[in-house]
Order: structure tokens, then C-alpha cells, then sequence
């Protein structure tokens, strides 16, 4: 018995210590994230990002794009975007217990709005600080745009693969009409590339496509935006 009690000391005294580091870390990531969000806004505020992407050629509002497409991205990419204030703590935990389980950064939880902040602001690589910024940085946006106008500026900026950047180049590229001629099947495709672009791109790998189509249409499915009968006969 006193053996086990002693036992049972170690453990709560090495866990409390992890707290305690994991405590110090989550402090030290959240600083420095904080200060970098703060340096990228002073340079680029989030109205003037906005600003300059709307002014694209060829910029996509969002009630240009078939309603089916909208809610394929939001399905498959960030199923609370419209609820969330920039973050998903559900998502952001998942994916702490999965990076952890596996003791690598594969997974991010980032929302669309982290994504769109990630794009604009920094760079692709994987650092703990840096998922802090985007975090800050995507608070930000949130206050400076609505989420009809994120949503907007996540697809007229993000890569679709084979050379196409923003809806409007991978709708002409992939199918040759505009966003709002897409059919369902066709938005459900293009929702599902920017996951993985350069392996998605039924220009590339065609059964990875379809593979990815289908993942989405179930994330529609379990989420009741689509009947199976539905998302069967898009598949056929």
C-alpha cells in the first residue's frame, strides 16, 4: 500500500509538472503568435487586404456562386464557419489530440477565416507561434468583414491546382463557364480541390478526385445539407 501511494505521488508530480510546462508554452506560442499577428496587421490591416482582393480581376461575390457550392465548402472545409468567431476550439482540439497522438503538426483545425489569415499573412510552415498569429490575425478579419465577405475572400484566393488560384480561374479552367453556371456535381468537385490541389486535381488524378468528391458529399450528407438519394445520384 505505501508503495502504491508513493506511486501514485511520482505520477500526479510528473503530471503536474507537464501542466505546468504545457501552461509555460501555451504562454511563450501565445506571445510571440500575438506579436507577429500584431507586426503582419500593422503592415496590412484587414480592411486594406480585403480591399486589395476585391479589386482582383475577375473577383467573385458570393451571390455569384450557386448556393450548393457555398455549402459544399462549408461542409467539407469549416462546418461551424457561420456560428464561430475565427476559431473553433472543437476543431482546434481534435486536432492537439491528433498531432500529439502522432507527435507531429499534420493536423491544424484551422477555420476558413484562420486559412484566408494563413494565406495573406504567413507562410505554409508549421510552427506552433505561427498558429497562434493566425488565430489573432483571423479575430481580426472577423471584426473587419462580415462572414459572407470572408467566405468571398477565401475563394477568390485560394488554389485549386493546375494553375488555377480563385474560384472564378478554376471554374473557367476546369469546366470553361463561370462560378455561377456551375452544376452541383461540378461545385462539389471544385469544394473538395483546395484540401489538397496539386493531388486533387482531376486534371492530374482523376480517381483522387472523384475519391475526394465523394468525401465531401458525405460531409454534406452527415451534416443534412444533402439526402443520400442526392448525393447517390451525383455520383452515378
Amino acid at each position: 500500500m505505501r508503495v502504491l501511494r508513493r506511486a501514485v505521488k511520482i505520477f500526479l508530480s510528473v503530471l503536474a509538472c507537464l501542466i505546468c510546462l504545457g501552461v509555460l508554452a501555451v504562454t511563450i506560442f501565445g506571445v510571440q503568435g500575438y506579436l507577429m499577428s500584431r507586426e503582419a496587421l500593422e503592415k496590412l490591416p484587414a480592411e486594406e487586404m480585403a480591399a486589395e482582393i476585391r479589386s482582383m480581376e475577375h473577383f467573385t461575390a458570393i451571390d455569384e456562386l450557386p448556393e450548393f457550392y457555398v455549402k459544399a465548402v462549408v461542409a467539407a472545409e469549416d462546418q461551424r464557419f457561420w456560428t464561430h468567431g475565427g476559431y473553433d476550439l472543437l476543431s482546434i482540439g481534435r486536432a492537439l489530440w491528433n498531432d500529439l497522438r502522432t507527435f507531429s503538426l499534420a493536423e491544424g483545425g484551422s477555420t476558413i477565416t484562420q486559412q484566408l489569415a494563413k494565406n495573406e499573412y504567413f507562410t505554409q510552415e508549421k510552427r506552433f507561434e505561427r498558429k497562434f498569429a493566425e488565430i489573432f490575425t483571423a479575430l481580426a478579419i472577423e471584426d473587419a468583414c462580415t462572414k459572407e465577405e470572408i467566405f468571398e475572400l477565401y475563394v477568390n484566393t485560394i488554389y485549386f491546382g493546375s494553375g488555377y488560384t480563385g474560384i472564378y480561374e478554376a471554374s473557367m479552367g476546369y469546366f470553361g463557364k463561370e462560378p455561377s453556371e456551375l452544376t452541383d456535381k461540378e461545385a462539389v468537385m471544385l469544394a473538395g480541390l483546395p484540401n489538397a490541389p496539386s493531388a486533387y486535381s482531376p486534371d492530374v488524378n482523376p480517381d483522387l478526385a472523384w475519391q475526394r468528391m465523394r468525401q465531401v458529399l458525405r460531409c454534406m450528407t452527415e451534416q443534412g445539407l444533402v439526402t443520400q438519394d442526392d448525393a447517390d445520384r451525383l455520383l452515378a
